[in-house]
């Protein structure tokens, strides 16, 4: 090959690199047979469209002739965008990690012809500097090696693929308890930045998973300590820099332990997963900050990231005009320019605005420290403020929108989108996730399978079980908002694909690749969650569900198996799977909600009641004259009680007496040891 083909793909990311001097390539059948008949070796470079470090190394080494000349010369370069190809992603990130490097963007890995992994890194520099080499200076001893010391290279690459292709988790009866499960949350509580929340120390990522465990772990136990972790994470994360205070969402992560600095890169998965948590968390607190964080965000998205199909896009970049941060960041003197006396005595002490900035001589918006007497006058002159200021960052030249549209996000933003409809009852939401839902399965289901990402008119790629396991718990949540049981049957559906696609037979859980439409070097199953849930962990919750909707009893057996397989595993290290603790205290301690189908206020108001006490992680059933629960159920007959909008609460096999108003709701969740 003499020439870079990337113009051929759909991807912003690949796109990016199409003008670059290097002779790029997709992943593909072509690309890897041209390794094997030029006998050289691969050279892969994954990123994604707003990770600030991959343009680094693009301007200093992909955009540089000689660079490139290197990389043309002694390797077949594949580029990739890990968005677009998690698959791909996940197999060489792990064979990053086994040779002791931690992982991260740019991933940067070598490859023999068959594509196994023998050498990587991530981030290179032009220069030796951070400690790491120059790039150049890898690319030559690379090749050096490659003809020189072949040998190296295949043991390397048989070592790598061995540790990779083991058994990763010991098979065997296991089962992870309540005291186990708690005993975990501990663990993880004692982690906790007691002051800004998160993990402790710096870079701080949102982490929902871990989160949302604590949260369950509060609901079912009383944990004080669990629900300050979370409130205090989401409370500092709200009124940090990490948040965007003129346009809503939160960016990918801090750099810093009090979430002042961000990569200002904004992901849909990470503010799909903010807005459900604090969901929960508003459902408990009633808190407005809450209630104003989760509707700018969703308002965010619903006019920043959505296509013109009604789904969701993927990302925005950290840099604008050459430099990262560049569109959110303010002087005083701007701001003092755009803004009247009045909002000038309150914004820059409510925002943490000085003249010699907070950030590399800039000021990054944020609420951490503000003091301001929280009145309604206030906060309509601080409004008042943020719309001048926004209208004016509104023109600047904003950072690159990836306008791709994946499964599994898709489904993450869905879900939460239900979710919060069903708590406000906003109809306008319901109607946006309604309308994505059926338009995400128009784009990706096809064939009796799924499909992983769209862009162009063109969609690409098999889906991955992430995929399958996203949008079967967003079909969940839309049933338990609209009571349509076609709802369920699309999530048996879509199910009966997973398990013919995905599951291992012989070892139990879903492989992350399809087993019969993907080609991988390697197979890769596990149950780490990322900076989104796995696939294994989701699918526990949502087969309980499909077992107690249904009383299909295989559901209730895959959900016990999965947690089976990874158990031991996961209680060794609670940090890795908290997505699994979760799911796994859900399944052996499930409350149910039972509501007749009735469109009646003093209904709305038990079951907003409900979840206050048992959080949305209950399984709720709405039951009308045409359908009932099934036989195996243990609310199974019971309907209206006297004719009125009925509420049954139960849990595991015990329900408590109907419910028709608050009162007797709240005697049914006090009676089950739901509500305190």
């Amino acid at each position: 090959m003499s020439h870079n083909r990337l113009s051929l793909e759909t991807s912003p990311y690949l796109l990016q690199h199409k003008d670059n001097p290097v002779h790029w390539m997709g992943w593909s059948e072509q690309a890897l047979q041209e390794a094997k008949t030029r006998d050289q070796p691969i050279l892969l470079s994954v990123g994604y469209a707003a990770c600030h470090w991959c343009h680094v190394m693009a301007h200093e080494s992909f955009e540089d002739p000689v660079t490139a000349g290197l990389m043309n010369q002694n390797f077949i370069n594949i580029k990739v965008d890990r968005e677009e190809r998690p698959d791909i992603d996940r197999i060489y990130m792990a064979a990053l990690h086994s040779l002791g490097e931690q992982g991260g963007w740019p991933l940067t890995m070598f490859l023999t012809p068959d594509a196994l992994p023998f050498w990587g890194g991530t981030y290179f520099p032009p220069e030796a500097k951070y400690g790491r080499p120059s790039f150049r200076h890898v690319l030559t001893e690379i090749s050096r090696i490659w003809q020189q010391e072949r040998s190296k290279v295949t043991h390397n690459a048989e070592a790598i693929s061995a540790a990779l292709s083991q058994p990763r988790y010991a098979a065997g009866p296991n089962q992870l308890s309540a005291t186990q499960i708690y005993q975990a949350a501990d663990v993880i509580i004692n982690a906790i930045d007691p002051h800004y929340g998160g993990l402790k120390g710096a870079p701080k990522f949102p982490q929902a998973p871990i989160f949302t465990f604590l949260w369950e772990v509060y609901l079912r136990n009383r944990n004080e300590k669990a629900r300050e972790a979370v409130l205090t994470t989401l409370t500092q994360i709200s009124n940090g820099g990490i948040y965007d205070h003129l346009a809503g969402g939160i960016a990918r992560y801090s750099t810093d332990p009090k979430w002042l600095a961000p990569h200002f890169e904004k992901m849909l998965y990470d503010n799909a997963q903010y807005v459900s948590l604090l969901t929960r968390a508003w459902l408990k607190t009633g808190s407005p900050l809450y209630a104003t964080r989760i509707e700018h965000t969703i308002e965010f998205v619903l006019h920043e990231m959505t296509g013109g199909n009604g789904c969701f896009t993927s990302s925005y970049d950290a840099d604008s005009e050459g430099e990262e941060g560049k569109y959110y960041v303010w002087s005083l003197a701007e701001i003092e320019k755009l803004l009247t006396p009045g909002e000038l005595e309150i914004f820059p002490a409510a925002y943490d605005v000085t003249a010699s900035g907070n950030w590399e001589g800039h000021t990054i918006l944020n609420r951490t420290h503000d003091t301001t007497p929280d009145t309604p006058e206030n906060e309509k002159i601080l409004a008042s403020a943020r719309a001048k200021l926004w209208a004016v960052r509104n023109k600047r030249i904003p950072p690159q929108h990836d306008d791709k549209i994946l499964a599994d996000w898709n489904g993450l933003f869905i879900t939460a989108l239900a979710e919060a409809s069903l708590v406000f009852g906003n109809k306008a939401w319901a109607n946006a996730a309604t309308r994505a839902f059926s338009e995400a399965l128009n784009l990706f289901w096809k064939e009796n399978r799924l499909f992983h990402s769209h862009r162009a008119g063109s969609t690409r790629h098999e889906g991955t079980a992430d995929d399958y396991a996203s949008l079967i718990a967003a079909a969940l949540a839309l049933h338990a908002l609209t009571g349509d049981a076609t709802y369920v049957s699309k999530v048996q559906e879509l199910t009966a694909a997973l398990e013919d696609n995905h599951w291992g037979t012989a070892e139990g859980g879903f492989y992350h690749a399809s087993q019969k439409h993907t080609a991988l070097p390697i197979k890769s199953r596990t149950i780490e969650d990322d900076a989104t849930p796995n696939a294994n962990s989701v699918m526990i919750k949502s087969y309980n569900n499909l077992y107690h909707l249904t009383g299909n009893e295989n559901f209730k057996i895959k959900a016990e198996k999965i947690v089976e397989v990874f158990a031991a595993a996961t209680a060794s290290n609670p940090f890795a799977a908290p997505g699994l603790l979760k799911n796994a205290l859900v399944l052996q301690d499930t409350i149910q909600l039972v509501l007749t189908n009735d469109a009646n206020p003093e209904q709305n108001e038990m079951l907003m009641l409900a979840l206050k006490y048992a959080g949305l992680d209950a399984t709720i059933h709405v039951i009308g004259a045409n359908s009932s629960l099934p036989a195996n159920h243990p609310a199974h007959g019971k309907t209206t009680n006297n004719s009125k909008p009925t509420l049954y609460v139960c849990r595991g096999m015990t329900c408590a007496n109907p419910a028709t108003n608050t009162a007797e709701a709240l005697a049914a969740l006090c009676l089950l040891g739901i509500a305190n």
